[in-house]
């Protein structure tokens, strides 16, 4: 039997002329003593090293600044502001100013109704109802005082924990600063190209802009009684007179009619071309009404149901029969076949041009980075505000209803195409080339069929971001199962939305599942 020897991590030789000479390059200055500290930390087991920089505890932010350690800048400059306000709220701070004003509002209210009593009482009337007023008002002013009393007493308790936070905050600095470094110093050996390392006199002159320009106004904001206005509200008015002459108007109200006027214009000159799109998109919707609407519902339950068996298999079917079940006794089968044929032509749009631009964009790093913008606002962009030009362009119903969606759930489809054929490894696309494959079969054999788990996931995501859309486009006057949960929700029928709810639920199951399960029948064969 062998011996095996297990060495000990203590056991293994470093070479401290080397790592000594390593942390010199990365300190730059006090390199004997962050070698020393450092060496400290890798030799210690506990999970705070015991050493001590004194420097970093004395000028917190502004050590890290000049080391180029930005995190612990960061969180330290927010400790050190939570204690100076704690300071200075106790120190200067009128804690009772709030309750004081109450006071005298009161007060003020106070004898405005005696005044009223004595009026009542010199013209023969009852003062009692203004007696009782000033009465209640009394007792509200005393509270007021009091409290306010109460406040003042605590700032010395204040002052006292703010002190305490102060000095802990410099302790703790102190004690994590060459913990932090130690970390930054081990990723820079790493990848030295892109951790700052050493010192750095523009890093220092940014720490102390930084400083000087949050600490300040945030304590004296948070500690001052009554602070200055510009403080509060950004002066959008003073600013907005610097560019605009008109005494009336801010840069607000001239963009805001500006972009108006250019939307207006361009709805008008392009009213053929908007019409004509507009027309594409109900002609597939026609179609689908057709088939799922107007075809005999028994017809319509039958095929699907044997669709989502072939497609899904007995399981997947059988949820179907049930959803359609659900659908067809509450009353939903028609406005769901709505709901559907809108989702459908959506999906149909999303994956017809989808797919093909998620291969171009995964085939072409420069489309990529052009389209990736577009992607990021189409996703970003709340369905509220491009709901605008929708309607300016298309107008209001079904139509421009499928358009929202399409912006909407297009961009996952595109995204997760381009990933997945970004992730086809080249060796496998060489050796099909090397066999004589064209870059159409190397494309249509290989590259697709590897990337469908992908392509699929951007499908299913795509299916559901359609369906949660169904209620946002019946504001623009969309039907479908989306006005049944937007007349709920105007009349605050709880059983109606959530009956409404559970049906747009099994309509995006029944979708995904026979989707899914046909594009993984087709993979299989």
């Amino acid at each position: 039997m062998t011996d095996v020897t297990v060495t000990a991590a203590s056991d293994i030789e470093v070479d401290h002329e080397a790592l000594d000479a390593s942390i010199g390059e990365f300190t730059e200055k006090n390199g004997g003593y962050y070698s020393a500290a450092f060496q400290k930390i890798h030799e210690s087991t506990g999970w705070m090293p015991s050493t001590f920089n004194p420097a970093a505890a004395l000028l917190g932010p502004i050590w890290a600044a000049f080391r180029g350690v930005w995190g612990f800048f960061w969180t330290f400059l927010i400790l050190e502001m939570i204690a100076w306000v704690q300071i200075g709220r106790g120190a200067w701070g009128n804690l009772g100013a709030k309750f004081s004003d109450r006071a005298e509002s009161s007060m003020a209210r106070v004898q405005d109704f005696l005044a009223q009593a004595e009026q009542a009482r010199t013209a023969g009337e009852d003062p009692a109802r203004f007696e009782r007023l000033a009465a209640n008002l009394t007792k509200s002013v005393e509270a007021n005082q009091k409290a306010a009393v109460d406040a003042n007493a605590e700032a010395f308790a204040i002052l006292l924990f703010g002190l305490a936070l102060f000095v802990a905050v410099k302790v703790f600095q102190g004690f994590y600063a060459n913990i932090a470094y130690e970390k930054q110093y081990s990723r820079w050996r790493i990848t030295p190209d892109t951790v700052e390392s050493g010192i750095r006199q523009q890093n220092l002159a940014l720490g102390l802009v930084l400083v000087l320009a949050i600490a300040p106004l945030t304590i004296y904001k948070f500690t001052v009684e009554s602070p200055l206005e510009v403080l509060n509200d950004f002066p959008e008015k003073q600013f907005s007179s610097v560019f605009i002459e008109a005494p009336n108007e801010t840069i607000f109200t001239r963009s805001a009619t500006g972009i108006k006027k250019n939307i207006d214009a361009a709805a008008d000159k392009g009213r053929g071309v908007f019409d004509g799109i507009t027309a594409g998109v109900r002609s597939v919707l026609n179609v689908l009404t057709v088939a799922l609407i107007e075809t005999p519902w028994p017809v319509v339950m039958l095929v699907i149901c044997v669709v989502a068996w072939r497609s899904a298999g007995p399981r997947v079917a059988l949820f179907t029969a049930f959803s359609l079940g659900y659908l067809a006794i509450f009353g939903y089968w028609q406005v769901s076949m709505e709901t559907v044929a809108l989702v459908g032509a959506a999906v149909l749009i999303c994956v017809a041009f989808g797919i093909p631009l998620g291969i171009w964009f995964g085939k072409s790093k420069r489309a990529y980075n052009f389209a990736e913008p577009v992607l990021d606002l189409m996703q970003t962009l709340p369905a509220f505000v491009y709901l605008i030009p929708i309607i300016a362009f298309f107008g209001t119903g079904n139509p421009p209803g499928i358009l929202a969606t399409i912006i909407f759930g297009m961009p996952p489809v595109i995204r997760l195409t381009a990933l997945g054929m970004r992730g086809v490894p080249e060796s496998i696309k060489e050796a099909a080339t090397a066999f004589g494959a064209s870059r159409w079969q190397t494309l249509k054999d290989v590259e697709v069929p590897l990337a469908l788990p992908s392509i699929m996931a951007g499908v299913n995501q795509t299916i559901l971001m359609c369906l949660s859309m169904v209620v946002i486009i019946s504001l623009i006057g969309g039907g479908g199962l989306g006005k049944e949960i937007l007349e709920a929700l105007q009349y605050v029928a709880t059983g109606q939305g959530l009956l409404g709810g559970f049906a747009i639920l099994f309509c995006a199951m029944v979708m995904d599942r026979i989707v899914q399960g046909a594009f993984r029948t087709a993979d299989q064969k």
